[in-house]
């Protein structure tokens, strides 16, 4: 199915029969890909005297809860409210779903004991681009990322500055196949979280933060059609699923 859309004032054809998923799956298991000191998230049929609510074990229905933290344990998306002594709520922020995207692919670099994300990278990546989100995908980029185990790992992050440049490019949504945009143990500073919301100056109630994307090398760096998908929770961030759409630009 081809769609015809006006984004960002220009004309562009997209094929709907082709969507790129780049959201990690939640599956009940320690092989979930998970952070932040949690146990793994569970699938569980719910039990009540003495009865069990799944087909295989003899009832009519499966009938499941589920445990889980969005932040640690797969593709999430956050609002500023994930920082705010307010918790700001992504389902009464995030009002549109659609946004002209940049795929980029970063190696970060060495600093001291870290791996970071500098300012001069995304504006290379970036150049003169106008983007509403961007994309970011991390070298190396293995299959390997479906599954880690980020807690205590110091994963790579992006320095406050980049994050203040992407802000200021005008980008609203920032997509990352990391645990965090920031360091892992910072003190609490979350730098790059403050920055990009501009927490401390007009803060960016309709600017989100997605984490824990996984980004297949299939898909080349570029612009996207990038569809936003979050579940309808009244909290701080709700697990995801961004699916990207190949658009071609004059």
């Amino acid at each position: 199915m081809i769609a015809n859309l006006v984004l960002n004032s220009r004309k562009v054809s997209i094929d709907l029969s082709q969507p790129l998923d780049i959201s990690i799956p939640l599956i009940s298991s320690v092989k979930n890909v998970n952070a932040w000191y949690v146990p793994e998230p569970k699938i569980e049929p719910v039990t009540f005297d003495g009865w069990t609510a799944s087909v295989k074990e003899g009832a009519s229905i499966n009938f499941n809860n589920i445990f889980f933290n969005p932040h640690a344990h797969g593709t999430h998306t956050e609002t500023a409210g994930h920082i705010t002594e307010k918790v700001h709520s992504i389902n009464k922020n995030l009002k549109r779903f659609f946004f002209l995207a940049e795929v980029v692919t970063v190696a970060p670099e060495k600093r001291d004991e870290d791996l970071v994300i500098s300012k001069k990278q995304l504006r290379f990546a970036l150049g003169n681009k106008k983007r509403e989100a961007i994309v970011i995908r991390t070298l190396p980029n293995t299959k390997e990322k479906l599954s880690r185990q980020y807690s205590n790992t110091n994963p790579p992050y992006l320095l406050e500055e980049a994050a203040i440049y992407l802000r200021q490019k005008g980008i609203k949504h920032l997509l990352i196949d990391l645990p965090s945009v920031d360091k892992e143990r910072d003190e609490g500073e979350l730098l790059a979280h403050h920055a990009f919301w501009d927490i401390h100056g007009k803060i960016r109630l309709d600017a989100t933060i997605t984490e824990f994307i996984y980004v297949p090398n299939k898909v080349k760096d570029g612009p996207y059609l990038l569809n936003l998908q979050i579940a309808p929770f009244e909290n701080d961030a709700s697990p995801s699923k961004p699916v990207l759409y190949k658009i071609e630009l004059d």
